[in-house]
């Protein structure tokens, strides 16, 4: 038996799983900040650490649609740009703001707002490919 897997149906599935795996991690590190973290680092890291889980269960959620959009929609490097720099920025902006919460290192701060900057680019190219395919 032979099987027909679409480009569309594989950035589908890829999407899918990376949302989710981004989102069980964001629940993981939200428990791991909250009953790990609480009492071992100052609060305002306490409080850097949950606006990284925050932006990135968002930003998994996020991926989960446009995998669902992919699956929806023709092929378009605009969907798919914006998954990918959606991934991009929860590795940038929480993964810099993750480091940060526990190691101190406060020059990490300098890399966080090109993430930020990549889910910007993401939700706008969402947006254009929203307007010309639906």
């Amino acid at each position: 038996m032979i099987f027909n897997i679409t480009n569309e149906v594989v950035e589908m599935k890829v999407f899918i799983l990376i949302g989710a795996i981004n989102a069980f991690l964001a629940v993981a590190l939200g428990a791991f900040g909250a009953h790990g973290l609480e009492g071992k680092v100052e609060p305002k890291y306490l409080e850097t650490w949950k606006t990284a889980v925050t932006y990135q269960m968002f930003h998994a959620t996020g991926i989960f649609i446009i995998g669902i959009l992919a699956g929806k929609l023709p092929a378009s490097a605009l969907i798919s740009w914006s998954g990918w720099l959606m991934l991009i920025g929860i590795v940038l902006f929480s993964g810099s703001l993750y480091v940060l919460s526990v190691t101190k290192i406060s020059i990490l701060g300098a890399v966080t707002p090109f993430g930020g900057m990549a889910f910007l680019v993401a939700w706008v190219l969402m947006i254009i490919a929203a307007v010309k395919y639906l």
